[in-house]
Protein backbone atom coordinates (compact mmCIF):
# COMPACT_ATOMS: atom_id res chain seq x y z
CA UNK A 1 0.00 0.00 0.00
CA UNK A 2 1.05 3.70 -1.20
CA UNK A 3 0.32 6.11 1.71
CA UNK A 4 0.63 9.46 1.13
CA UNK A 5 -0.13 11.04 4.69
CA UNK A 6 1.13 10.34 7.97
CA UNK A 7 -1.20 12.30 11.21
CA UNK A 8 0.07 11.98 14.70
CA UNK A 9 -1.97 13.40 17.51
CA UNK A 10 -0.21 13.82 21.05
CA UNK A 11 -0.82 15.43 24.26
CA UNK A 12 0.99 14.89 27.66
CA UNK A 13 4.56 13.35 27.08
CA UNK A 14 4.27 14.62 23.82
CA UNK A 15 7.87 16.21 23.69
CA UNK A 16 9.60 13.38 24.60
CA UNK A 17 7.08 10.93 22.30
CA UNK A 18 8.21 13.48 18.93
CA UNK A 19 11.88 13.87 19.82
CA UNK A 20 12.38 10.23 19.87
CA UNK A 21 10.24 9.70 16.46
CA UNK A 22 12.10 12.53 14.49
CA UNK A 23 15.24 11.49 15.55
CA UNK A 24 15.49 8.26 14.53
CA UNK A 25 13.82 9.26 10.78
CA UNK A 26 16.01 9.23 8.05
CA UNK A 27 16.72 12.10 5.73
CA UNK A 28 15.09 10.51 2.74
CA UNK A 29 11.95 9.84 4.90
CA UNK A 30 9.53 10.98 2.06
CA UNK A 31 5.85 10.29 3.46
CA UNK A 32 4.98 14.18 5.15
CA UNK A 33 3.44 13.65 8.58
CA UNK A 34 1.12 16.42 10.15
CA UNK A 35 0.89 16.78 14.40
CA UNK A 36 -1.22 18.02 16.74
CA UNK A 37 -0.05 18.62 19.96
CA UNK A 38 -2.19 20.14 22.15
CA UNK A 39 -0.16 23.15 23.60
CA UNK A 40 -1.17 26.69 24.89
CA UNK A 41 -2.57 29.13 22.94
CA UNK A 42 0.13 31.55 23.45
CA UNK A 43 2.99 28.81 23.13
CA UNK A 44 5.96 29.88 21.53
CA UNK A 45 7.52 28.44 18.79
CA UNK A 46 10.63 27.59 20.84
CA UNK A 47 9.84 23.81 20.94
CA UNK A 48 9.51 23.55 17.59
CA UNK A 49 13.19 24.80 17.19
CA UNK A 50 13.99 22.44 19.42
CA UNK A 51 12.63 19.70 17.65
CA UNK A 52 14.02 20.73 14.33
CA UNK A 53 17.28 20.39 15.99
CA UNK A 54 16.65 17.00 16.61
CA UNK A 55 15.51 15.96 13.22
CA UNK A 56 16.68 15.24 9.83
CA UNK A 57 13.58 16.77 7.98
CA UNK A 58 12.01 19.82 8.15
CA UNK A 59 9.20 20.85 11.16
CA UNK A 60 7.72 23.75 10.19
CA UNK A 61 4.52 25.10 12.06
CA UNK A 62 1.19 24.49 9.06
CA UNK A 63 -0.02 27.60 7.66
CA UNK A 64 -3.01 28.57 5.78
CA UNK A 65 -2.98 27.52 2.19
CA UNK A 66 0.24 25.70 2.52
CA UNK A 67 0.46 22.85 0.29
CA UNK A 68 1.69 19.65 1.83
CA UNK A 69 4.96 18.23 0.76
CA UNK A 70 6.89 15.05 0.41
CA UNK A 71 9.12 14.62 3.34
CA UNK A 72 8.15 17.58 6.02
CA UNK A 73 6.53 17.51 9.17
CA UNK A 74 3.76 19.94 10.08
CA UNK A 75 3.21 20.93 13.19
CA UNK A 76 -0.29 22.85 14.38
CA UNK A 77 0.08 26.51 15.13
CA UNK A 78 -1.47 27.31 18.95
CA UNK A 79 -4.95 28.18 19.29
CA UNK A 80 -5.98 27.00 15.76
CA UNK A 81 -7.43 23.96 14.88
CA UNK A 82 -5.30 22.46 11.48
CA UNK A 83 -7.90 20.55 8.62
CA UNK A 84 -6.53 19.05 5.06
CA UNK A 85 -8.89 20.15 2.72
CA UNK A 86 -9.44 18.07 0.06
CA UNK A 87 -6.80 19.24 -2.73
CA UNK A 88 -3.91 18.50 0.00
CA UNK A 89 -3.56 22.09 1.10
CA UNK A 90 -4.45 23.14 4.78
CA UNK A 91 -6.84 25.47 6.50
CA UNK A 92 -7.24 26.89 10.12
CA UNK A 93 -9.91 27.83 11.79
CA UNK A 94 -10.58 29.21 15.38
CA UNK A 95 -13.88 27.51 15.77
CA UNK A 96 -14.70 25.94 19.21
CA UNK A 97 -12.56 23.67 21.24
CA UNK A 98 -12.95 19.69 20.79
CA UNK A 99 -12.54 17.32 23.23
CA UNK A 100 -11.18 20.89 25.00
CA UNK A 101 -8.56 21.06 22.69
CA UNK A 102 -7.75 23.74 20.00
CA UNK A 103 -5.75 22.52 18.49
CA UNK A 104 -7.97 19.50 18.42
CA UNK A 105 -6.40 16.34 17.38
CA UNK A 106 -9.99 14.93 16.02
CA UNK A 107 -10.18 18.14 13.44
CA UNK A 108 -7.38 17.50 11.93
CA UNK A 109 -7.38 13.29 11.70
CA UNK A 110 -11.34 13.87 10.74
CA UNK A 111 -10.32 15.78 8.03
CA UNK A 112 -7.39 14.14 6.78
CA UNK A 113 -9.29 10.77 6.52
CA UNK A 114 -11.89 12.71 4.09
CA UNK A 115 -9.10 13.56 2.05
CA UNK A 116 -7.00 10.80 2.01
CA UNK A 117 -9.04 7.85 2.34
CA UNK A 118 -7.12 4.61 2.99
CA UNK A 119 -3.45 6.34 1.86
CA UNK A 120 -3.50 7.61 5.20
CA UNK A 121 -1.76 6.41 8.66
CA UNK A 122 -3.05 7.37 12.22
CA UNK A 123 -1.28 7.41 14.77
CA UNK A 124 -2.18 8.12 18.42
CA UNK A 125 0.35 8.58 20.87
CA UNK A 126 0.27 9.58 24.50
CA UNK A 127 -1.83 11.99 26.12
CA UNK A 128 -4.61 12.51 28.95
CA UNK A 129 -7.68 12.87 27.46
CA UNK A 130 -9.85 10.88 24.83
CA UNK A 131 -9.07 13.65 22.01
CA UNK A 132 -8.03 12.14 18.81
CA UNK A 133 -10.49 9.04 19.31
CA UNK A 134 -13.04 9.92 16.97
CA UNK A 135 -10.68 10.86 14.35
CA UNK A 136 -8.90 7.49 14.29
CA UNK A 137 -12.24 5.60 14.40
CA UNK A 138 -13.02 7.70 11.08
CA UNK A 139 -9.39 7.07 9.55
CA UNK A 140 -10.73 3.25 10.00
CA UNK A 141 -13.87 3.86 8.34
CA UNK A 142 -12.32 5.68 5.30
CA UNK A 143 -9.90 2.46 5.05
CA UNK A 144 -6.39 3.98 6.66
CA UNK A 145 -4.17 2.32 8.83
CA UNK A 146 -4.66 3.09 12.60
CA UNK A 147 -1.43 2.80 14.85
CA UNK A 148 -1.79 3.29 19.22
CA UNK A 149 1.24 3.83 21.07
CA UNK A 150 1.18 0.41 23.33
CA UNK A 151 0.08 2.17 26.62
CA UNK A 152 2.37 0.86 29.16
CA UNK A 153 5.02 2.85 26.87
CA UNK A 154 3.41 5.92 27.17
CA UNK A 155 4.01 8.94 29.44
CA UNK A 156 0.14 9.28 29.74
CA UNK A 157 -1.37 6.20 28.82
CA UNK A 158 -5.12 8.09 28.80
CA UNK A 159 -5.25 8.69 25.00
CA UNK A 160 -3.83 5.42 23.57
CA UNK A 161 -6.31 3.12 26.36
CA UNK A 162 -9.22 5.61 25.11
CA UNK A 163 -8.27 4.97 21.33
CA UNK A 164 -8.20 1.35 21.61
CA UNK A 165 -11.44 0.96 23.29
CA UNK A 166 -13.14 2.54 19.84
CA UNK A 167 -11.49 0.99 17.43
CA UNK A 168 -9.33 -2.59 16.67
CA UNK A 169 -5.99 -0.48 15.86
CA UNK A 170 -3.78 -2.11 13.35
CA UNK A 171 -0.60 -1.92 15.58
CA UNK A 172 -0.32 -1.33 19.39
CA UNK A 173 3.23 -0.83 19.73
CA UNK A 174 6.09 1.26 21.57
CA UNK A 175 7.54 4.20 20.07
CA UNK A 176 10.84 2.80 18.44
CA UNK A 177 8.68 0.11 17.17
CA UNK A 178 6.41 3.09 15.72
CA UNK A 179 9.88 4.26 14.19
CA UNK A 180 10.79 1.22 12.37
CA UNK A 181 7.05 0.18 10.97
CA UNK A 182 7.08 3.94 9.54
CA UNK A 183 10.18 3.37 7.46
CA UNK A 184 9.17 0.22 6.58
CA UNK A 185 6.08 1.72 4.97
CA UNK A 186 7.80 4.83 3.25
CA UNK A 187 10.60 2.37 1.71
CA UNK A 188 7.80 0.37 0.36
CA UNK A 189 6.61 3.23 -1.29
CA UNK A 190 5.79 3.30 -5.22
Amino acid sequence: MHYEAIVIGVSSGGMNALKIIFSALPVDFNIPIIIVQHVGAHSDSQWIKFLNGKSHLDIKEADEKDKIEKGKIYIAPPNYHLLVEKDKTFSLTIDERVSFARPSIDVLFESAAEAYQNKLIGIVLTGSNHDGTKGIKRIKECGGLAIIQDPKTAESAYMPQSAIAAIVPDYIISLENIVALLIKIDQQKE
